[in-house]
């Protein structure tokens, strides 16, 4: 499709890092190894979910490389898998991110912004429902395959929160509708600011906030993993019921550390993007691991990872019962005593607003070469007279807003990491078959590792994949749900 502009190429190395980096790095790091804790209730095991989902976002990342020097176009992934396979294959990721993935995400970052600035002005009150709406609830329900012992369509809330998160969402989007000058400024600012920050936590973490006592006990148990219960039981885990906890236990893992494909989709607007797109991914995967691994040696050091719900204090709940989950704050309260949670809610307001960034900014790029396609809206393939994508930026926006206000984002997310998954095993093995039925296409860059690397990480995903589907069909049907509706919604654009 035609357009009256074109896109500027100004994102250097470091801006594409920047976007890799400040993508990934949302509050996940800080709440999400509570969960991982209950899971497997041990040290090393809680070590290996983090080294598994790290060497398999560098694996992936590494894989890539490859697909972005040979299409080095706006729309990345989307492009890639229509290229390895088929026009439909591309659309049903296209539709699965705006619909979900990519809004969804924008939802649920907003809303963490929103909430942790509530700790800061306390106007901003969860507790505040200017109004509602609730919506139907059942259970269980029984679709043959699977049953859902909980089915909830969600409601409709507004308050304070949802109006910061909505608020925060627009800014974010009208500033990228100014160009990408102005996008990639906020987002080497606030992702310079959360590398640091973190790295901070990290040093003092480890000097300061280290715990003898957490120390001796998390060492008795490094290798004796166990389930956690509600109530606080322990069950120890063997065989396929460890392998399976490992499994579910990188839900959690695996969305603190996604989003780095997102660099992809704005390929069209980096310097040299065959070159710097690969190194750029590497950098950026690299980096945001070695944080993550750092960060829960923290939480293992100044927190036994065992505890009771019903403990008294910080080191009585352990990791496996932080208040609310927020481990960050529990792990250094030692050190900054009442000012941890002040410190931690200004360090994830941060963290949230620069990922947000990167998400709004990235997302529209893949709707606009959707549209260029005519697989979707035509004017959403145009760009305006800073050369971005505005009308990509407003409908993604708007539909964020609207997952904002339905509270079902994070439910949605939920339902597609098994999607998620099915859509980077698929990318990936596109190298594959690229290889074999493109060979003389241009590869300025080549797969480190190929053919083991990609097949390594191929392997690992489906595993997690089978573990889901067999331990967590709740997570797995609805995702391949929303996918396949994507399929009628196709051959009708088609057909326009």
């Amino acid at each position: 499709m035609s357009t009256e502009h074109e896109f500027q190429k100004r994102l250097t190395l470091f801006d594409s890092t920047a976007i890799v980096v400040g993508s990934m790095i949302g509050s996940g790091i800080f709440i999400v190894s509570a969960d991982i804790a209950r899971m497997v209730g041990s040290p090393g095991w809680l070590m290996t979910v983090w080294l598994i989902t790290g060497f398999m976002t560098i694996f992936a990342a590494l894989s890539y490389g490859e697909l972005a020097g040979m299409f080095p176009k706006a729309g990345g992934q989307y492009v890639y898998l229509k290229e390895a396979y088929n026009p439909l294959t591309g659309f049903l990721y296209g539709w699965t991110l705006f619909l979900v993935i990519q809004t969804g995400t924008i939802a649920a970052v907003g809303m963490a912004f929103a909430k942790f600035t509530g700790v800061l002005i306390p106007w901003v009150s969860e507790s505040v429902v200017w109004f509602s709406l609730k919506s139907v609830s059942a259970g269980p329900v029984d679709f043959g395959l699977f049953t859902l012992n909980h089915f909830d369509l969600g409601f409709v809330k507004f308050g304070p929160v949802q109006l910061v998160a909505i608020g925060s969402i627009a800014f974010l989007t009208w500033v990228n509708t100014r160009g990408i000058q102005e996008g990639k400024k906020i987002q080497n600012a606030f992702t310079s600011g959360k590398f640091i920050l973190l790295v901070l936590f990290i040093i003092i973490g480890l000097a300061f906030a280290a715990n003898s006592s957490a120390f001796h006990l998390n060492s008795e148990i490094f290798w004796s993993p166990v389930k956690a219960t509600p109530d606080g039981q322990h069950i120890p885990l063997a065989g396929m019921a460890l392998i399976a906890a490992v499994g579910m236990a990188m839900v959690g893992s695996l969305f603190s550390s996604d989003a780095w494909n997102n660099i992809t989709f704005t390929a069209g607007e980096v310097i040299n993007p065959r070159k710097n797109i690969p190194l750029s991914l590497f950098l950026g995967t690299l980096f945001v691991t070695i944080l993550y691994l750092l960060a829960n040696i923290v939480y293992i050091t100044a927190l036994p990872v065992r505890g009771d719900p019903h403990g008294a204090d910080i080191a009585a709940r352990g990791m496996q019962f932080a208040l609310n989950d927020r481990l960050g704050t529990a792990a250094i309260s030692g050190v900054f005593g009442t000012y941890t949670v002040l410190i931690m809610a200004v360090f994830i307001v941060i963290s949230t607003f620069g990922c947000n960034n990167g998400l709004i900014l990235a997302g529209a790029r893949v709707y606009y070469a959707m549209a260029a396609d005519r697989i979707f809206f035509k004017k959403v393939g145009t760009l305006n007279e800073k050369g971005v994508p505005s009308t990509g930026l407003v409908i993604q926006g708007i539909w964020a807003c609207l997952l904002c206000l339905s509270g079902t984002y994070g439910q949605l997310l939920d339902y597609v990491v098994f999607a998620v998954l099915i859509f980077y095993v698929l990318t990936i093995f596109g190298l594959f078959r690229l290889r074999k039925n493109q060979p003389d296409l241009e590869r300025p860059y080549r797969a480190f590792g190929y053919p083991v690397i990609p097949m390594v990480y191929i392997i690992l995903a489906v595993i997690v994949m089978v573990i889901l589907f067999i331990y967590k069909p709740e997570y797995t049907w609805p995702g391949l749900i929303i996918v396949l509706l994507g399929i009628p919604v196709y051959f009708l654009w088609r057909k326009r």
